[in-house]
């Protein structure tokens, strides 16, 4: 792997990043368990990793990429989450949403779109 890109982050959040790593939904379990060891195509992810002012369901650095899993957390709070994904886009990371309904009920759908996702980056560099 080359470097890694530095992303800044405040370090007041790692320990709201811990408490939500303690206290994960059933979806973001999940989907954990999916990822997490290399398990997608060889790719490490990290779990809610604070990034800038905010802290992101799952991320790999070697992909710039952040997955967000989008429950009933989420239903009155999309325009904070658009202001939210277009500040950390704007530092170079991709982002990928699903519903928790997706990773509940379409496991296989939501892995298959990751490893798409993967499979079209891989192929631009």
């Amino acid at each position: 792997m080359s470097h890694r890109k530095i992303i800044p982050y405040n370090p007041k959040l790692k320990e709201t990043a811990r408490k939500l790593r303690n206290n994960s939904t059933l979806s973001e379990v999940l989907l954990w368990n999916r990822i997490k060891r290399k398990q997608m195509k060889d790719y490490q992810f990290f779990r809610q990793k604070p990034i800038d002012n905010y802290i992101v369901d799952y991320f790999c650095y070697e992909l710039m990429l952040a997955i967000e899993i989008d429950g009933d957390s989420h239903v009155d709070k999309i325009e904070e989450d658009q202001i939210r994904q277009k500040r950390l886009e704007s530092l170079g990371i991709n982002f990928l949403r699903f519903t928790d309904f997706d990773v509940k009920k379409n496991m296989n759908g939501v892995l298959q779109y990751i490893e798409k996702w993967i499979d079209e980056i891989e192929g631009k560099h």
